[in-house]
């Protein structure tokens, strides 16, 4: 009797440093497949930690980097796969370099990938690199894909807020702090935060197309957002994978569930 490998187990670290970007001291957590001693006997002399496949993992409003590790069995659903999971902190910049207040894209984008592979072994080719999130953070993996396509292999939201642009002109308290987000509409539409002109831009060029994925539940309060984004992707041409689910809200089981659909989805290459 062959047992089948057991997956190598994972570790969990806590990684504090200073951003520049951002100017301030940040926390992110990261999954990290773990080499074990077992290896090291069997196999004396090679190298116990390639470089790794990566998926950033988005949060939420409200939420830090611990959100997904407290909420979700993420790092049971990642432990046979090879993977590892980058969670950082935006607090509720929408993964902006925001009008008044901090550069958080320009942390996510440029500064977070190159200190995590200076830190751990994470690959750095796009076919090895991901992004998901929920809710804002859904918003935050599309804009990294659809902005970046040559860094970003596959995005993934879930229950995303899409397309914020009746936000921006509404009168409700969430379009204040928008407005201190993304500037007023005008600032808004059609820039780097506008995730319906960035999908235009793409469908315009020839870089390359990452792949995407995007659910929803139909009593979400985000689900009319989801509808026009997923109607423009079709209006200019760019292809994703879309699920919608009945009854369903805006609410971890929820997410615990679909992050285990994306997970499977992902485009991880064979003997990942």
């Amino acid at each position: 009797n062959h047992q089948p490998p057991t997956p190598n187990p994972m570790a969990l670290i806590t990684c504090d440093f200073f951003s520049d970007a951002l100017e301030l001291n940040v926390t992110i957590r990261v999954i990290l497949p773990q080499p074990t001693a077992t290896h090291a006997h069997h196999y004396p002399g090679a190298d116990l930690s390639p470089p790794h496949p990566t998926l950033y993992l988005l949060h939420g409003l409200g939420d830090n980097s611990s959100a997904w590790t407290r909420q979700t069995s993420i790092e049971r659903y990642v432990w046979k796969k090879n993977l590892a999971v980058v969670m950082p902190e935006v607090h509720r910049s929408f993964y902006a370099d925001m009008v008044m207040g901090n550069k958080y894209w320009t942390f996510i984008t440029e500064e977070l990938p190159t200190v995590c592979q200076r830190f751990f072994p994470l690959s750095d080719k796009r076919e090895d690199t991901f992004a998901a999130g929920l809710s804002m953070g859904g918003y935050g993996a599309f804009k990294w894909a659809l902005a970046h396509p040559e860094r970003i292999a596959a995005a993934a939201s879930l229950s995303g807020a899409l397309d914020r642009t009746q936000r921006v002109v509404s009168t409700d308290k969430m379009t204040d702090e928008l407005v201190h987000v993304f500037g007023g509409p005008e600032a808004y539409r059609g820039s780097i935060n506008d995730l319906l002109h960035l999908a235009t831009q793409l469908a315009d060029s020839d870089r390359p197309r990452p792949a995407l994925y995007q659910c929803c539940g139909t009593e979400d309060f985000v689900y009319p957002e989801n509808i026009s984004f997923r109607d423009h992707l079709r209006d200019v041409g760019i292809k994703s994978t879309y699920h919608e689910h009945d009854g369903e809200v805006h609410e971890w089981g929820y997410w615990d569930r679909m992050i285990q659909d994306v997970i499977e989805w992902l485009p991880l290459r064979s003997g990942e």
